[in-house]
């Protein structure tokens, strides 16, 4: 058995983010990162799928080189090896990241191609729905419980009204939620075994994918910053600032 995961790069969530004063990205100095919490949930789906039906766990990423120490991450976690696509991540959208994915999927004939629910950067939640598009394979999004019967992959997922079980043939794309399990700390060992394990890099050119974006990214802007609370003397004045001023009755 062979598995495709994500093991994107994403800014710290516990980081304080700051725009730059004119609006073109995000102050990069200091700023730390980690490996998409969703991925990890993936590589740890997907490592422990194949420590039971054995087998080959490919991880990729899309980044500059800088990524592929959260790369390496995924290997220590128990990837086999390593797959870079080399494109910065601004000059991305979902939809070609979605694209390049596809591409790899092509190469590479996993049986089941594993993602992150969502990056938490971006949150968009677009690219495993775009990447099953674009192969017309089977999806279950949102798996909290991933099992393999008989060519079959069977998903616990998510929805609106609760908990709902399907089964997808193989080969198929899944996308991890957080309930999926425990990711795994990597052991010093590994994490040793990780620098020797092969990273292949590939370029968009390579994999025959046009790098034209459908969503162009104008400008960011900081959050307006909180007002201060204030105290209220009695109940009538909570009553009257709630209607009149925050609207909220």
């Amino acid at each position: 058995m062979k598995i495709l995961v994500t093991a994107k790069r994403v800014t710290d969530p516990d980081a304080k983010i700051r725009v730059k004063p004119d609006g073109t990205g995000i102050e990069t100095a200091g700023l730390e990162y980690k490996l998409n919490p969703f991925c990890e949930n993936a590589i740890e789906a997907a490592v422990s799928l194949i420590e039971k039906h054995t087998g080959e766990v490919v991880a990729v990423t899309i980044g500059n080189a800088d990524v592929e120490q959260n790369l390496r991450a995924a290997l220590a976690m128990g990837c086999d090896r390593g797959i870079r696509v080399d494109i910065a991540d601004d000059q991305l959208d979902s939809d070609l990241a979605a694209r390049i994915l596809a591409k790899v999927y092509e190469a590479e004939k996993p049986d089941l191609f594993l993602f992150g629910k969502q990056a938490v950067d971006g949150d968009s939640n677009q690219v495993t729905q775009l990447v099953a598009e674009y192969l017309d394979l089977p999806q279950a999004c949102f798996a909290s419980s991933i099992t393999i019967e008989n060519g079959e992959a069977v998903v616990l997922r998510e929805v609106d009204g609760g908990l709902e079980t399907i089964a997808v043939k193989l080969p198929a794309v899944i996308s991890a939620d957080l309930r999926l399990n425990t990711p795994r700390l990597p052991t010093l060992p590994n994490v040793l075994k990780a620098k020797r394990k092969p990273l292949q890099v590939l370029t968009p050119a390579a994999l025959g994918v046009d790098t034209a974006l459908k969503v162009a990214t104008v400008a960011y802007e900081a959050p307006p910053q909180r007002k201060g609370g204030i105290k209220v003397k009695t109940v009538q004045e909570l009553v009257e600032k709630l209607r009149n001023e925050a609207k909220a009755l």
